[in-house]
């Protein structure tokens, strides 16, 4: 192929060259052993510095007509590049995975001199992602195609710059849902108080930036509470989860008498709970349910009247929350569920226009903004970071942040940013059920959180998740809490073990991997239903169990283990299935706020039915099936481990903590011991980002 970018085409980072002609990589000149599949890898990832290339892109590129374990070739393809650049995993400073997504190169990039760039200049904007894809023709890539690709993909990407917030709150307990003064000078913030003075629930504050002194506006602790300003600044509106108390509410600045708006039947903090105040000063945008369903669309609540009417409804929306005017009130912005993977954000031009679809992302959203001049929106994500969407073409690039990011609000000139920032210390402890007199053990701990917690069958073993290698993957350990070993590589939740004590099964990126744990090499499953989460195994080894969100409906579905055609178990929604231990059932959740254990006979596909007498639990992941019952935390009972006896439908307590119960909990085969994932330490602080434009 004729060479279309000049006589020499390198790319340097560090003290790394490319040479994209000869296809090598060199370290101060000299040659590294990287070839093959590795260095395309490398090659692609190189097109689009600092931009998410996602596996099926790689697959799409490498592999487009062939049948290979794709999962596999790339794992040892990016292991490879990262063992040449002395990279890792758990603090990479070339080569980043971003779980359940793709790879992203992170590392500052220079073309060579002879290029039209610079070599001493980071690659930037869209011609010089040209210019790189033009010269990875030269590794096998199609090269047009290459070409196109990086030009759609860079033209709308600024360049990301790491910004440099500091402390607007440092108090105890979880500050959030922080939200702008029109004049920039104040922010409204929730605040669930200090718990060791027995505050436990959220009230309205307002702080000044700059000062320490605080406004408390509400008395009356909540589940939780958002914010809005009104656009003269004299009142907020806050939308309230709080039983029979929920909803909407007006209350002076500077305090006063708050009064009540309308009720609403909002269940899901904080995605529920946003709402927005025109620049009129007419609208007040919130969430509320339809009557008589679950289904929540956004509504637009008159000030002057209190009359309400529903906002224009995507139909591939299956829900519809975080709505956000536009600084001029022209627009109206908020968030849909398409699918369990993918999330849309869409605008509405006011009054009467149609829903207009701006972007996709895959992640659980938690906030959105405006910014000043209503070109972008500002939207944060389950995974703690926030991303900046373009509305004139849906390009998405993210902040860089350098701590956990959501919840983001924007000040009216621009100049400020705000948003909460979080860490959690989640643990797992081990508890003596024949000695319930007996302290609890923290058994496997770090800063960051671990939990689903499995025992093996025989006892000897523990399969858990944790993020302390920087993302979410599957650990082995002893029983003891000794001898970590790493299952997954590329993402892994909610380990299972087989019952005869030989494999693990677990997701990661909505599929599903068993592990030999003679070996620990996970093997994809395939099977014929997509979108497939929460893996368990049937007691003689024969099926998998697992949810699949292929539709609105999360339904459960069995496949052999081997791989194979999957048949679905339920007609309704059903999560994280598990066989009773007779092996005659298959019970799961569902999938709401307080979950109901039910089951379904495995004699009788589809017709499910509830386990009466078991109230609803705190979440999906904190049961665990033992013989003759179940052990579960409750949703009224959240710090309680209590016990059902499935004949007898009775229930008794076990233990109570001191802190909550998290995701996770498993029961030993003798019957002698539970694991339990322990929210050990949670703090949220707002933080604040001052010349932000």
């Amino acid at each position: 192929m004729p060479n279309q970018v000049g006589t020499s085409q390198v790319i340097r980072f560090a003290t790394f060259e490319v040479d994209l002609q000869a296809r090598e990589l060199r370290k101060a000149g000299l040659r590294l052993k990287l070839t093959g599949q590795p260095f395309q890898v490398l090659a692609i990832l190189l097109e689009k510095p600092g931009t998410v290339v996602t596996r099926e892109e790689l697959q799409k590129r490498l592999w487009p007509d062939t049948f290979v374990d794709v999962d596999h070739n790339l794992n040892t393809a990016v292991n490879k590049i990262r063992e040449a650049l002395g990279d890792s995993s758990e603090n990479p400073r070339f080569v980043e995975t971003l779980p359940r997504r793709g790879y992203r190169f992170i590392g500052q990039i220079s073309l060579d001199a002879d290029s039209a760039i610079g070599a001493s200049k980071p690659a930037k904007g869209r011609h010089s992602a040209i210019r790189i894809a033009a010269v990875l023709c030269l590794v096998g890539a199609v090269c047009v195609t290459a070409v196109l690709v990086a030009y759609w993909r860079s033209a709308p990407k600024p360049e990301s710059v790491f910004l440099e917030p500091k402390p607007f709150t440092t108090l105890p307990g979880i500050e959030t849902a922080p939200e702008f003064s029109p004049d920039g000078s104040r922010i409204a913030f929730a605040w669930n108080g200090d718990a060791d003075v027995g505050r436990r629930g959220f009230d309205l504050y307002v702080k000044a930036i700059g000062g320490e002194t605080m406004l408390r506006l509400t008395h009356h602790p909540s589940e939780w509470v958002s914010p809005a300003w009104s656009p003269d600044g004299t009142q907020i509106a806050f939308h309230q989860l709080s039983g029979a108390d929920t909803g909407l509410y007006v209350v002076p600045a500077l305090g006063g008498v708050e009064r009540k708006l309308r009720s609403t039947r909002v269940a899901h903090p904080p995605v529920d709970l946003r709402i927005s105040w025109s620049s009129d000063g007419k609208w007040i945008a919130f969430t509320d349910y339809l009557p008589q369903t679950t289904e929540p669309r956004v509504y637009l609540l008159s000030v002057e009247n209190l009359d309400s009417r529903q906002v224009a409804h995507a139909p591939r929306c299956m829900y519809d929350g975080l709505p956000a005017f536009s600084r001029s009130s022209k627009q109206l912005a908020y968030e849909c569920l398409h699918t369990s993977i993918e999330f849309g954000i869409y605008s509405v031009a006011l009054p009467d226009g149609a829903p207009k679809l701006i972007a996709t992302h895959p992640n659980f959203p938690l906030g959105m903004a405006w910014s000043a001049d209503d070109r972008s929106l500002f939207f944060s994500e389950v995974g703690d970071h926030i991303n900046e969407v373009s509305l004139s073409d849906g390009s998405i690039r993210e902040l860089m942040l350098r701590q956990s990011a959501g919840m983001p609000t924007i000040s009216t000139r621009g100049d400020k940013l705000a948003y909460s920032s979080t860490s959690h210390n989640i643990n797992i402890w081990r508890k003596d059920l024949l000695h319930p007199e007996i302290p609890a053990q923290r058994l496997m701990s770090s800063t960051r959180e671990q939990g689903q917690a499995q025992y093996s069958p025989d006892g000897k073993h523990i399969a858990f998740g944790s993020n302390r290698s920087g993302t979410w993957e599957v650990w082995l350990s002893d029983a003891d809490g000794g001898n970590l070993v790493q299952v997954s590589k590329q993402g892994g939740f909610g380990p299972r073990w087989s019952y005869d004590g030989k494999k693990i099964a677990f997701d990661s990126a909505a599929e599903i991997y068993i592990a030999d744990v003679s070996e620990l090499v996970p093997r994809k499953l395939v099977t014929s239903v997509p979108l497939v989460f929460l893996p368990s195994w049937s007691h003689d080894g024969k099926w998998i169990y697992f949810t699949s969100h292929e539709s609105a409906r999360q339904r459960t579905y069995r496949c052999p283990s081997a791989g194979g055609d999957a048949e679905p178990l339920s007609t309704q929604t059903a999560y994280s299935p598990l066989e009773s231990d007779d092996g005659s059932k298959v019970y799961f959740t569902t999938l709401t706020s307080r979950p109901i254990l039910k089951a379904v006979s495995l004699d009788r596909l589809g017709a499910e039915f509830p386990v009466e007498g078991l109230p609803p639990l705190l979440t999906a992941g904190n049961w665990a099936i033992a013989p003759g019952g179940i052990y579960f935390v409750s949703a009224e009972a959240p710090r309680l481990l209590q016990y059902f006896d499935v004949k007898t439908t009775k229930t008794h307590r076990v233990f109570e903590l001191e802190k909550d119960f998290d995701w996770g909990l498993s029961v030993s085969a003798d019957g002698r011991w539970v694991l339990y994932s322990q929210l050990d330490e949670e703090n949220t602080d707002i933080m604040i980002v001052d010349h932000f434009r």
